[in-house]
């Protein structure tokens, strides 16, 4: 599996002017509900849930919230940049700026990893963050996020 085939154009969100956590979650919870079906409210509640276990923001600015969820055919992957950094709670202490989320069925833990192991070499890579904190179109980031 590939990121390509999780996301499309219109699951990168540029520019959200989240305040907080609990915010972006929400902001990107309403989002990703137009493109799956899914309850923005059930979204939500069970990323926020996952977050109450350990926070997903990993260092260096990025987040990678996630969350299975029953009644979804496929894993879905969603790309949100901020307009200002939030506290995220991550484990280095700084606020985040890059945010990848993923939504996968309930039952398909391998496609749930698999998403998750790429995800996280992505926001990992500092010339690959660096490129995504300059860029401001969803089409570069997509063909970014497609090409590596």
């Amino acid at each position: 599996m590939k990121l390509s085939e999780i996301m499309s154009e219109k699951s990168i969100f540029l520019g959200l002017k989240s305040n907080s956590k609990r915010q972006l979650l929400q902001d990107m919870a309403s989002k990703a509900a137009e493109i799956t079906g899914i309850n923005e409210r059930t979204i939500f509640d069970t990323v926020l849930e996952r977050e109450n276990l350990g926070s997903t923001g990993f260092g260096e600015g990025t987040a990678l919230p996630h969350g299975r969820f029953e009644g979804l055919d496929k894993v879905y992957g969603f790309f949100a940049k901020l307009s200002s950094p939030v506290d995220f709670e991550a484990i280095d202490g700084k606020p985040v700026d890059l945010v990848f989320m993923l939504l996968s069925p309930e039952d398909n833990g391998a496609d749930h990893l698999t998403a998750l192991a790429q995800a996280s070499r992505l926001l990992k890579d500092e010339n690959i963050r660096s490129k995504l904190r300059q860029m401001n179109s969803s089409q570069e980031i997509k063909a970014l996020i497609y090409n590596s």
